[in-house]
């Protein structure tokens, strides 16, 4: 098999993955398109792997071996991550990304063009 043929798969994988961390707005979304992201390095260190092994008598397969690494850290990720959207879900009752950037900004009373100091006075 060429090599070109996993490498365009990973490629749109890859793209793929990209527009969904770029437009989606859930949370679990977003870990979901960063997973085929990762997936898609899997599959370019497999194939280029596989490729490199045919040219060289002596390989170690340290492209599994990354892949295998890489697979273990995305399910660290994956449990961290969905602990974290879950603990927002239940404190705020959503997992839009947009309505949790209010959580670090803080509670807008005076309006959405309000200044800081606005706000205070606002609440005070």
């Amino acid at each position: 098999m060429h090599l070109a043929y996993p490498a365009v798969l990973s490629a749109l994988l890859f793209c793929t993955g990209l527009y969904g961390v770029l437009a989606r707005r859930n949370a679990i979304l977003v870990l979901m398109s960063v997973e085929l992201m990762l997936n898609a390095v899997n599959l370019n260190l497999v194939a280029f792997d596989a490729w490199l092994s045919r040219a060289a008598r002596d390989t170690l397969h340290s492209g599994q071996a990354l892949t295998l690494f890489t697979i273990a850290i995305a399910a660290a990720e994956i449990g961290i991550g969905l602990a974290i959207v879950l603990a927002v879900h239940r404190n705020r009752g959503t997992a839009d990304i947009d309505k949790l950037r209010d959580t670090a900004e803080g509670p807008e009373t005076a309006g959405p063009g309000a200044s800081a100091a606005e706000n205070t006075e606002a609440t005070a």
